[in-house]
């Protein structure tokens, strides 16, 4: 007796079915011997009866159940089974930084050169940095994006402040793992409260913009948030929300290691740095934390407000990109002074 699922129509249009599921996967995906035949692209307008018959034939066979008299050994499905191969899926890759914006302005361009000889030296004399990725303990701390995606996991059930209790997501932050530029907010707002991902509004559209203007995208760097939840109407983030924030700050920056701290805003500069002081005098040189170059300008939204500081900021976000460009020279020379040592 034949069952419907046997009939070679039935049998035709769920292999052409399984094709079209897994045409990325190609044209041998579903064959354990024998050389695959050739299976043309998938296409919605083809008939059933494209599918090869030595094709069919060898799903038919495959699918017959056991005659009564065949015994299942180990040595019968030695020479039966063959190593399948595991589809690989190419990795993920970000393009390559763009070439800085070219500096036009002669005066400028001599005190973007000189902001970034003075960096450099202050770097210089620096410790060198020291991961205290150990402080979250992971198995897979070698791992940054699995370590970051961990710790994530942690901080969308946080109930630590009350901003929990009026919170509609976490916004725990995005980018890549391991960036090189790293840039802090305040806290999320409206739009990112409700999307969960950091600068998605209005202010976050001219961040992208401004990303982008000095060779950058989204991809290439990571941003945060002092808080990791929308205080209600915008207000200030308070110290007892700070506070209970910060641990996942300070994991975040040590799990990324990045290469310079971009603070937007007083908010952000100010507790990134324990400081006290305007952001027009933390705009005007290189600070640190744990090591790591930290440098402040306008939050976006302020810009929005206030656009007449959009020049300031374009001309901090240049001498950004200009440090950015040189650290690698920083990290030669040290590994130079090692090696002679």
């Amino acid at each position: 007796m034949t069952h419907a699922d046997d009939h070679p129509d039935k049998l035709r249009a769920d292999l052409k079915k399984w094709v079209r599921q897994n045409e990325d996967l190609g044209s041998g995906w579903f064959l354990d011997e024998g050389k695959p035949e050739e299976i043309s692209e998938p296409n919605t307008e083809s008939t059933v009866g494209e599918i090869p018959e030595a094709v069919v034939a060898r799903v038919e066979k495959a699918r017959k159940p056991l005659a009564p008299e065949a015994k299942v050994t180990a040595s019968n499905v030695a020479k039966e089974s063959k190593p399948t191969t595991k589809p690989t899926t190419k990795p993920t890759t970000k393009p390559a930084p763009k070439p800085a914006p070219e500096i036009t302005n002669p005066e400028f361009k001599q005190e973007c050169e000189r902001f970034v000889a003075q960096a450099l030296a202050t770097i210089a004399k620096q410790s060198p940095q020291v991961s205290a990725v150990a402080e979250f303990d992971q198995k897979n701390s070698d791992n940054p994006k699995e370590t970051l995606l961990a710790l994530r996991d942690e901080a969308l059930s946080c109930q630590k402040c009350g901003l929990a209790k009026s919170r509609t997501q976490v916004v725990f932050g995005s980018g890549d793992a391991q960036a090189r530029v790293l840039f802090i907010g305040e806290a999320p707002g409206r739009e990112e409260d409700l999307q969960g991902e950091p600068f998605v509004g209005a202010s976050g559209q001219l961040l992208t913009k401004i990303i982008e203007a000095i060779g950058f995208d989204r991809r290439h760097i990571y941003i945060a948030n002092i808080l990791k939840c929308r205080p209600p109407q915008n207000r200030d983030p308070l110290l007892d929300e700070i506070e209970a924030c910060s641990t996942f700050l300070k994991q975040q920056l040590s799990i990324i290691q990045p290469k310079i701290i971009c603070c937007l805003g007083k908010v952000a500069a100010q507790t990134l740095l324990g400081s006290d002081l305007s952001l027009g005098r933390l705009r005007e040189g290189i600070h640190f934390y744990e090591g790591i170059p930290v440098m402040a300008t306008y939050h976006p939204a302020a810009l929005l407000r206030n656009p007449a500081w959009k020049k300031d900021t374009w001309q901090d976000v240049q001498r950004l990109r200009a440090l950015h460009d040189s650290l690698d020279d920083v990290v030669t020379n040290r590994s130079n002074a090692k090696g002679g040592s």
